[in-house]
């Protein structure tokens, strides 16, 4: 690539719906050139439970990132919570087309495609189709088979499909912000890509995204995405015991969470103290950062049991390359201590290290840019039409605030937008 590929993500959250506009010069390095995080309303556990107030908040998150950088966005990648996800394993098998038998772009798109072949259950629909491994004529292991010579060409891989509900709800937001869906793939399958390494993935990990009202289970092993699943429980619920104990609004027992937080009560202060004022009187109270540690450790605690009863209602039982966390969460002080003890593992905190993004809550957003990437990379699919464009004005850059009608267009038909077809498909 002679130039840098630009890319904007969409991830829209229970608690914040961010917008991240990335000039990815590589795999590992982006750039970051628009940021937007807004308080998002409609979207409750990860799932939407309205439309239009959903598509006030992706405009009010798109609106900031176009703002920094004075352009206007048309097209995103899309992440998909862990909602309703599932895995399959799959298998595609076909001949060798051409004349000298060497596999090409053709054969691979070929393969892919009898793997999805494949019956889906009604009411479901697919989100990514993820190879594990290609064979040829009995060789496997294989990674990247263009250019090999066979006869028979086979690919065993993953199957990740979701509640058509759920995705139809999610499609129709973004389509009503005036957005063009570019590509989609599951969040945790992107975030949990890039947030363990090599070694980790193969050893087998846990990966945890603590979000606001949820946390999504992921497990890598063998080199593979093999597991996931999601709790409806996260760091809203820690707020609202202190809410509820400290008798005090959620907004102030938010403020408190963040700057006199601690989940570890071993390490916790008993010097640190602040005052709260009491809901619906003038009177105040002062507590210790030791005394709230006991709270919010509590809560933390039951996160860990039902993530411990998540894997083994999934029989995964063998995890020896640790834990990995990331989410708004994983900034509370003294969770990795915590996580450590009671799940009875490594534990390693991520944090995403591009520029101007460092920040674990965007943990997802940064994972689709550079997994997107990565996908147009291995299959020479980047799109031609940019995903961002000059406004001829300061009317279009506001243009989010009003409602705004998407212009239909035909899609691009390369290897990844045909997996992708159904897109097109749901919103009609």
């Amino acid at each position: 690539m002679s130039q840098p590929e630009l890319y904007v993500s969409l991830d829209i959250g229970s608690s914040s719906v961010k917008c991240i506009i990335g000039e990815v010069i590589d795999e590992k390095t982006i750039h970051m050139i628009g940021v937007g995080n807004e308080k998002s309303s409609g979207i409750r556990k990860g799932s939407i439970v309205d439309i239009d107030a959903t598509v006030q908040s992706i405009k009010k998150a798109v609106n900031s990132a176009e703002r920094m950088m004075g352009m206007s966005v048309n097209k995103v990648i899309l992440g998909i919570p862990a909602t309703q996800a599932m895995l399959q394993d799959v298998k595609g098998v076909v001949a060798v087309n051409s004349e000298n038998r060497e596999i090409t772009d053709d054969d691979l798109e070929r393969v892919m495609d009898s793997a999805q072949t494949m019956s889906i259950a009604p009411g479901r629909e697919l989100v990514n189709l993820i190879p594990r491994q290609f064979t040829v004529d009995n060789l496997g292991e294989i990674k990247d088979p263009r250019g090999m010579i066979g006869i028979r060409l086979e690919m065993d891989g993953t199957l990740i499909t979701t509640s058509q509900t759920v995705l139809h709800n999610v499609l129709r937001c973004v389509e009503k912000a005036g957005l063009e869906v570019q590509q989609i793939y599951l969040q945790p399958l992107t975030s949990g890509y890039f947030a363990l390494t090599n070694d980790e993935k193969s050893r087998g990990t846990l990966f945890l995204d603590m979000g606001a009202e949820s946390t999504t289970v992921g497990v890598y092993k063998d080199e593979s995405f093999t597991h996931v699943s999601m709790i409806p429980i996260g760091g809203e619920n820690i707020t609202k015991d202190l809410s509820v104990v400290l008798k005090t609004s959620m907004e102030q027992a938010e403020q408190i969470k963040i700057e006199y937080g601690h989940a570890f009560y071993d390490d916790a202060s008993e010097d640190e103290l602040f005052t709260v004022p009491v809901i619906g009187t003038e009177s105040k109270e002062q507590y210790s950062q030791r005394f709230i540690s006991e709270i919010i450790g509590a809560r933390v605690e039951e996160i860990f049991d039902v993530v411990m009863d998540t894997l083994y209602k999934l029989n995964v039982d063998d995890l020896p390359g640790g834990v990995v966390i990331t989410g708004g969460v994983a900034k509370l002080e003294g969770l990795q201590q915590l996580a450590s003890e009671k799940l009875n593992s490594r534990v390693r905190l991520y944090i995403p290290n591009q520029i101007g993004a460092r920040d674990p809550e965007l943990t997802s957003a940064i994972g689709l840019i550079r997994y997107a990437y990565m996908q147009s990379n291995f299959y020479n699919d980047f799109v031609e039409d940019p995903p961002i464009v000059p406004p001829k004005d300061e009317e279009i850059i506001n243009k989010r605030a009003q409602s705004v009608q998407k212009e239909q267009k035909e899609p691009k038909q390369g290897m990844m937008s045909r997996i992708k077809g159904f897109v097109e498909r749901i919103i009609d």
